[in-house]
């Protein structure tokens, strides 16, 4: 019998992708403090290579794109990859689909009221100094839309929707303005999205009159969740190699890069305002993430080195939420202080960053061997 490439099986359906769980922790790694090393070697080396990669670690003002601005798009493209291997598997094991609706009504809304914890802690506060907009509010509610989306809807659909939604975002946009303002005027002041924020969501916006995170833009960021919902049913397919998944994904990829490219010039890549651009920008390169992981990790099947990531990615969440409950820099003292002490000026702080990273991993590594994970 010829042997055959790992690339070229076809595999059985897997009902869970260590390369998500991988990807999704690589993704947590930079916001739980990998940033901050970069930033402190730029800071004591002033090297170009890192001073390079702190600026790619930081997000522009307001047009532009940096690959930090990929970090919370990535977070909500995987969540749409799982969808098929957790909702798409209980609908093959029979449960209805009125059922799952009420479990992801269910999930949106509490990842809703975390981001507020979040935002705000648990002091009760008059409703205008609240804070209701969060990351992980824009995640439950984009995450909810676009599983409904799933649930009703066949793929041909989701693809027509994945596509409604962002041109249909850039027609408003476009065409609409704040009052006035002449119309397309995309200033954080001028723009239609951000007057709609000020008008409907209550509470406070968080640059005041502009929220990163606000209610009308969640709209193109249900297409970013789709987007990986489409993915997640290509890899669970059966009938298709490894080789052609991860062609695919690299092709779309590419493809959509450079009409994020030509759609700039009209609509510029813009994460403040999750533009239509920046849908396939951050789109486009979440693809290519999710080639690269998939070929090395499942496809190859070299898993040992990521085993780093994983222990991050599956309890992504609770690392997230734990800085309001834990002083992590007071705890990275504590235990390190000696070290400090004995590098010495100006390196310490380098050293610093980085056992602040190694002690939340420790935490996640304790939390993964007693199978304590947070699950929303």
């Amino acid at each position: 019998m010829a042997a055959t490439s790992p690339a070229d099986d076809f595999q059985q359906t897997p009902t869970r992708l260590y390369s998500l769980d991988a990807l999704r922790g690589f993704d947590m790694f930079w916001i739980m403090g990998a940033e901050e090393i970069f930033s402190k070697l730029a800071e004591t080396t002033h090297l170009p290579i890192f001073e390079g990669i702190a600026n790619q670690l930081t997000h522009p003002a307001w047009n532009g794109f940096h690959l930090y601005d990929l970090i919370f798009p990535l977070f909500l493209f995987m969540a749409g990859v799982s969808t098929p291997f957790s909702v798409g598997r209980d609908l093959e094991k029979g449960k209805s689909r009125n059922q799952l609706l009420l479990r992801v009504i269910k999930r949106g809304i509490i990842l809703v009221l975390l981001g507020i914890v979040y935002n705000n802690g648990l002091n009760i506060k008059p409703i205008a100094e609240i804070r209701f907009a969060s990351v992980l509010g824009r995640i439950g509610l984009a995450y909810m839309f676009a599983n409904i989306i799933f649930l009703y809807a066949s793929e041909r659909m989701q693809i027509f929707f994945f596509w409604f939604f962002i041109i249909g975002y850039w027609l408003l946009l476009k065409f609409t303005a704040a009052p006035g303002f002449h119309p397309g005027d995309l200033t954080m002041e001028g723009n239609f999205a951000s007057y709609m924020d000020r008008c409907f969501l209550p509470g406070r916006l968080y640059l005041g009159i502009h929220d990163p995170e606000g209610l009308f833009s969640t709209i193109p960021a249900i297409s970013t969740g789709l987007l990986g919902i489409l993915t997640g049913t290509m890899l669970k397919k059966t009938g298709l190699s490894q080789t052609k998944k991860v062609l695919r994904m690299v092709v779309i990829g590419v493809i959509f890069l450079v009409l994020a490219q030509i759609w700039n010039l009209d609509f510029p890549i813009n994460k403040n305002l999750w533009t239509s651009s920046f849908v396939l920008n951050v789109g486009g390169l979440s693809l290519l993430l999710m080639a690269l992981f998939y070929y090395i990790i499942d496809v190859l099947g070299h898993q040992k080195w990521a085993f780093f990531f994983k222990v991050i990615g599956i309890n992504s969440i609770l690392i997230y939420i734990s800085g309001k409950f834990i002083n992590w820099e007071y705890a990275t003292g504590g235990f390190f202080n000696w070290l400090f002490q004995l590098v010495g000026n100006p390196y310490n702080v380098v050293v610093g960053a980085v056992c602040y990273v190694m002690l939340k991993w420790l935490f996640l590594y304790f939390m993964y061997k007693k199978k304590v994970f947070l699950r929303v």
